[in-house]
Protein backbone atom coordinates (compact mmCIF):
# COMPACT_ATOMS: atom_id res chain seq x y z
CA UNK A 1 0.00 0.00 0.00
CA UNK A 2 2.60 2.63 0.95
CA UNK A 3 4.55 1.90 -2.31
CA UNK A 4 1.00 2.19 -4.58
CA UNK A 5 0.96 5.72 -2.81
CA UNK A 6 4.19 6.70 -3.12
CA UNK A 7 4.46 5.55 -6.96
CA UNK A 8 0.56 7.53 -7.41
CA UNK A 9 2.80 10.74 -6.07
CA UNK A 10 5.53 10.19 -8.19
CA UNK A 11 3.53 10.13 -11.14
CA UNK A 12 1.42 13.20 -9.90
CA UNK A 13 4.83 15.30 -9.91
CA UNK A 14 6.26 14.10 -12.97
CA UNK A 15 2.95 15.30 -14.34
CA UNK A 16 2.99 19.09 -12.69
CA UNK A 17 6.60 19.47 -13.40
CA UNK A 18 6.04 19.90 -17.23
CA UNK A 19 4.77 23.44 -17.64
CA UNK A 20 2.39 22.68 -20.36
CA UNK A 21 0.81 19.92 -18.45
CA UNK A 22 0.36 22.18 -15.63
CA UNK A 23 -1.37 24.58 -17.32
CA UNK A 24 -3.69 22.61 -19.24
CA UNK A 25 -4.72 21.00 -16.20
CA UNK A 26 -5.51 24.43 -14.76
CA UNK A 27 -7.64 25.62 -17.57
CA UNK A 28 -9.48 22.31 -17.28
CA UNK A 29 -9.94 23.28 -13.72
CA UNK A 30 -10.93 26.55 -14.69
CA UNK A 31 -13.48 24.59 -17.23
CA UNK A 32 -14.76 22.13 -14.84
CA UNK A 33 -15.76 25.21 -12.22
CA UNK A 34 -16.97 27.29 -14.86
CA UNK A 35 -19.48 24.49 -15.92
CA UNK A 36 -20.12 23.19 -12.14
CA UNK A 37 -21.15 27.27 -11.56
CA UNK A 38 -23.51 26.92 -15.06
CA UNK A 39 -25.35 23.66 -13.98
CA UNK A 40 -25.24 24.88 -10.17
CA UNK A 41 -26.19 28.37 -9.36
CA UNK A 42 -28.28 28.59 -12.12
CA UNK A 43 -26.59 30.93 -14.20
CA UNK A 44 -27.75 30.30 -18.01
CA UNK A 45 -28.48 33.76 -18.88
CA UNK A 46 -29.98 35.12 -22.07
CA UNK A 47 -29.02 38.10 -24.03
CA UNK A 48 -32.01 40.68 -24.78
CA UNK A 49 -31.76 43.29 -27.46
CA UNK A 50 -32.44 47.38 -26.49
CA UNK A 51 -33.77 49.69 -28.60
CA UNK A 52 -33.24 53.12 -27.84
CA UNK A 53 -33.81 56.38 -29.55
CA UNK A 54 -30.98 58.79 -30.42
CA UNK A 55 -31.72 61.46 -32.49
CA UNK A 56 -34.44 59.43 -34.90
CA UNK A 57 -31.25 56.63 -35.18
CA UNK A 58 -32.16 53.51 -33.00
CA UNK A 59 -29.44 51.78 -31.33
CA UNK A 60 -29.14 48.34 -30.19
CA UNK A 61 -28.03 47.28 -26.36
CA UNK A 62 -27.41 43.76 -25.55
CA UNK A 63 -27.81 42.52 -21.56
CA UNK A 64 -26.95 39.39 -20.34
CA UNK A 65 -30.03 38.71 -18.17
CA UNK A 66 -30.84 35.75 -15.62
CA UNK A 67 -33.45 33.31 -17.40
CA UNK A 68 -35.99 32.89 -15.40
CA UNK A 69 -38.75 29.41 -14.94
CA UNK A 70 -41.88 31.36 -17.03
CA UNK A 71 -42.03 33.20 -19.88
CA UNK A 72 -43.65 36.19 -17.59
CA UNK A 73 -40.64 36.28 -15.41
CA UNK A 74 -38.50 37.15 -18.61
CA UNK A 75 -40.81 39.25 -19.71
CA UNK A 76 -41.01 41.64 -16.77
CA UNK A 77 -36.86 41.14 -16.54
CA UNK A 78 -36.47 42.87 -19.63
CA UNK A 79 -39.17 45.42 -18.89
CA UNK A 80 -37.45 46.62 -15.95
CA UNK A 81 -34.01 46.34 -17.85
CA UNK A 82 -35.70 48.59 -19.98
CA UNK A 83 -37.29 51.64 -17.35
CA UNK A 84 -33.71 51.20 -16.31
CA UNK A 85 -32.30 53.04 -19.18
CA UNK A 86 -29.68 52.23 -21.76
CA UNK A 87 -26.08 51.60 -19.87
CA UNK A 88 -24.27 54.34 -22.72
CA UNK A 89 -24.60 58.10 -21.71
CA UNK A 90 -24.99 59.10 -25.35
CA UNK A 91 -27.98 57.00 -25.91
CA UNK A 92 -31.85 58.50 -24.83
CA UNK A 93 -34.06 56.49 -22.58
CA UNK A 94 -37.53 55.19 -23.71
CA UNK A 95 -38.93 56.11 -20.56
CA UNK A 96 -38.84 59.21 -18.30
CA UNK A 97 -36.76 58.59 -14.69
CA UNK A 98 -38.87 57.24 -12.12
CA UNK A 99 -41.19 55.24 -14.40
CA UNK A 100 -42.18 52.11 -13.00
CA UNK A 101 -43.88 49.20 -14.07
CA UNK A 102 -47.29 48.46 -11.57
CA UNK A 103 -48.23 45.11 -13.04
CA UNK A 104 -47.24 42.48 -15.89
CA UNK A 105 -49.41 39.98 -16.85
CA UNK A 106 -48.80 37.26 -19.67
CA UNK A 107 -51.79 35.30 -21.11
CA UNK A 108 -52.55 33.88 -24.24
CA UNK A 109 -50.07 35.44 -26.27
CA UNK A 110 -50.46 39.08 -24.84
CA UNK A 111 -48.54 40.91 -22.62
CA UNK A 112 -50.41 44.01 -20.72
CA UNK A 113 -48.04 46.11 -19.10
CA UNK A 114 -49.47 48.74 -16.76
CA UNK A 115 -46.55 51.70 -15.60
CA UNK A 116 -46.86 54.42 -13.13
CA UNK A 117 -47.44 58.06 -14.37
CA UNK A 118 -44.55 59.07 -15.47
CA UNK A 119 -44.93 57.22 -18.45
CA UNK A 120 -47.05 59.83 -20.03
CA UNK A 121 -44.42 62.24 -20.19
CA UNK A 122 -41.68 62.09 -22.43
CA UNK A 123 -37.94 61.59 -20.84
CA UNK A 124 -36.58 64.85 -20.17
CA UNK A 125 -33.20 63.97 -21.92
CA UNK A 126 -35.66 64.02 -24.96
CA UNK A 127 -37.53 61.64 -27.53
CA UNK A 128 -41.62 61.44 -27.81
CA UNK A 129 -43.44 59.33 -25.78
CA UNK A 130 -45.44 57.73 -28.84
CA UNK A 131 -42.34 56.89 -30.63
CA UNK A 132 -40.73 55.54 -27.67
CA UNK A 133 -43.56 52.95 -26.80
CA UNK A 134 -43.50 52.27 -30.51
CA UNK A 135 -39.63 51.04 -29.87
CA UNK A 136 -40.76 49.44 -26.89
CA UNK A 137 -43.46 47.21 -28.81
CA UNK A 138 -40.97 46.42 -31.26
CA UNK A 139 -38.42 45.68 -28.95
CA UNK A 140 -40.83 43.02 -26.85
CA UNK A 141 -41.70 41.63 -30.24
CA UNK A 142 -38.55 40.80 -31.60
CA UNK A 143 -37.49 39.35 -28.15
CA UNK A 144 -40.22 37.69 -27.58
CA UNK A 145 -41.63 35.23 -30.21
CA UNK A 146 -44.57 34.03 -28.27
CA UNK A 147 -45.99 37.44 -27.95
CA UNK A 148 -48.64 38.19 -30.15
CA UNK A 149 -49.46 41.23 -28.62
CA UNK A 150 -48.42 44.29 -26.33
CA UNK A 151 -51.49 46.22 -24.33
CA UNK A 152 -50.18 49.44 -22.56
CA UNK A 153 -51.63 50.90 -19.04
CA UNK A 154 -50.56 54.08 -17.58
CA UNK A 155 -52.22 53.64 -13.78
CA UNK A 156 -54.17 51.35 -15.39
CA UNK A 157 -56.08 53.11 -17.81
CA UNK A 158 -55.90 51.54 -21.47
CA UNK A 159 -53.60 53.98 -23.68
CA UNK A 160 -52.56 51.49 -26.47
CA UNK A 161 -53.74 48.25 -28.12
CA UNK A 162 -52.72 46.59 -30.73
CA UNK A 163 -50.49 48.15 -33.11
CA UNK A 164 -49.47 51.64 -32.30
CA UNK A 165 -50.53 54.02 -34.84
Amino acid sequence: MRYLLRDIFRHIYEFLESPVKRSLLFIGILILLALVEFLALGLARRTFVFYTINDGIIAVEDRMLKHSKSREGDIVRYTEETLLGPVSPDLLPLFPRGTKLKSLLFRDGIVYADFSSDAAMPPAEGGRTLDNFRTFYAGMKRNFSYVRDVRFFIDGVSVFTGDIP
